[in-house]
């Protein structure tokens, strides 16, 4: 790393180092910091930040200082002795927050909000009894949401609201099948190209099929009852049609779907989608499947590396309505590379034109951000992205798309975030439900999470094995963490 890349965090005489980074990285985003805690930074860091507390006359004094690419800042305040913990978390980290501002003069969009699900905060504060506009403000106030953000937040929230309760005894399943044609040059899910991995699908799909019939056995030994299933990966109708039945006659012989609210298979990519496949998806009883083209501008799609034209994702699009679905995503991304806003835009209008029922705009997350910033181009990559999340923003729920689900990535570009949009009745509980975290979701195949979700909020994860090789060489090891499944579930229903 060059030396005027180099970063270091000191913290002296609190514990909120996490808080401190995160808001550091909104500003400074994509880099390695070196983290100092109540010590000396390493000699030969020229970029430095510190935040300290320590007691003062009576009170408490917050300081936070840095020295960044030549330029220095401080600012001080003080707060009681007594002040909670999360206040002084919160005034420390509003402290950095307008040190860097007037250091870097960005403007979060965001403000000091670092986490990934800011919707969940709005929820919040509507279960508590605040009016929406009560919710707004506090967005905008305590945590300096822009007002756009904070609409956003606020609309996705009210749609939400009606949709989310349900018994803990309720969960969904994810089936995850890890494998796409070729491996877009954005991707950082787990999954694998068809051309290293398909002599292990065979396999894969033998012991997936062996999971979802323990989970088969699990689900009413517990008294739990599915309401959701999502068939994701990779690209799942990557696989042949034989062997998607394969795991969806599974899914139909071992699960009572006599309750599901919705059953998702992720389609995704126009180059694996089959008129046989899709056949064999809604004779298997999915309601619901994506389209995902991320463009329709042909020279996009070929700069990140896929085999498809735009053209075909229309016609997939077009072939699953022939065939009856009634219940069709669309997924976009702001920001690929090579895109442009005028690019984007097209391909929006084109999107909306085929009368998608939800349509998912994710804004494209880069694992070296920090060159984007730190080159002569920044200013001008980032805001064009802004503009293009903002032209969905606008356009889409003038189009009778409503936001419905919302959540952030680390080193995504301009510290935006990806929104699902549907019509109304056509969002996707699953979405929902794991974006807020308050729902027990069972994970079959490789890379899979299982989550509990227990009554006073703590939550328990159980993963898979990462890669194929893993999941079916070690699939009887994997099998024994069952055992531990057994155990939270019975803590589950007590």
């Amino acid at each position: 790393m060059m030396e005027d890349k180099q970063y270091v965090l000191i913290f002296r005489g609190h514990s909120f180092g996490y808080e401190v980074q995160a808001t550091a990285k909104v500003f400074i985003p994509g880099v390695r910091f070196i983290l100092c805690e109540n010590g000396d930074a390493p000699e030969g860091v020229p970029n430095r930040i510190l935040t300290t507390i320590s007691p003062e006359d009576g009170s408490l004094l917050l300081t936070a200082a840095a020295e960044l690419h030549g330029k220095s800042g401080e600012k001080r305040r003080t707060l009681p002795a007594d002040a909670p913990s999360e206040e002084q978390e919160l005034a420390l980290c509003r402290l950095l927050y307008d040190l860097l501002q007037e250091m870097t003069g960005y403007t979060p969009p965001w403000g000091l909000l670092t986490g990934i699900r800011p919707v969940r905060k709005v929820i919040q504060c509507l279960d508590a009894g605040m009016t929406a506009e009560e919710a707004g403000n506090m967005l905008r106030e305590r945590y300096l949401v822009s007002e756009k953000k904070m609409q956003l937040a606020v609309d996705t929230a009210l749609v939400q609201q009606p949709i989310l309760p349900h018994s803990a005894k309720e969960i969904g399943l994810y089936i995850s099948i890890p494998f796409c044609p070729t491996r877009c040059s954005y991707c950082s899910f787990v999954s694998h190209s068809m051309e290293t991995a398909k002599a292990l699908i065979p396999g894969y799909v033998e012991k997936l099929c062996e999971e979802i019939a323990v989970y088969g056995e699990i689900i009413p030994a517990y008294g739990l009852t599915v309401q959701s299933v999502y068939i994701g990966g990779g690209t799942p109708t990557a696989i042949s049609a034989e062997q998607l039945r394969t795991v969806m006659e599974a899914v139909a012989k071992h699960i009572d779907l006599s309750h599901a609210r919705e059953y998702t298979v992720e389609a995704g990519r126009a180059d694996t989608i089959t008129a046989e496949k899709l056949a064999v998806i809604r004779e298997m009883g999915a309601t619901r499947i994506s389209v995902n083209p991320q463009t329709l501008q042909d020279s996009v799609l070929e700069a990140i590396g896929r085999r498809h034209t735009a053209q075909q994702a229309v016609d997939a699009f077009l072939l699953a309505r022939e065939m009856g679905f009634d219940d069709i995503n669309m997924d976009l991304i702001a920001g690929l590379p090579t895109d442009t806003y005028d690019g984007f835009a097209d391909t929006l209008g084109r999107v909306m034109a085929l009368q998608p029922d939800s349509i998912t705009v994710h804004t494209l997350t880069l694992k070296r951000s920090a060159d984007l910033y730190q080159s002569e181009t920044a200013e001008g990559t980032i805001g064009e992205v802004e503009r293009m999340a903002a032209l969905s923003a606008k356009l889409l729920p003038e189009g009778g798309w409503r936001p419905y689900y919302l959540y952030r990535q680390k080193n995504t570009v301009g510290n935006l975030e990806n929104v699902g949009y549907a019509r109304p009745g056509k969002e996707n509980l699953y979405n929902i439900l794991i974006m807020d975290e308050t729902q027990t979701i069972l994970g079959a195949g490789c890379g899979a999470s299982t989550k509990i979700v227990f009554p006073d909020g703590d939550i328990a994860r159980i993963m898979n094995y990462k890669f194929p090789y893993e999941y079916i060489d070690r699939f009887e090891k994997m099998m024994e963490k069952k055992q531990t499944l057994r155990e939270l579930l019975v803590k589950l229903g007590q």
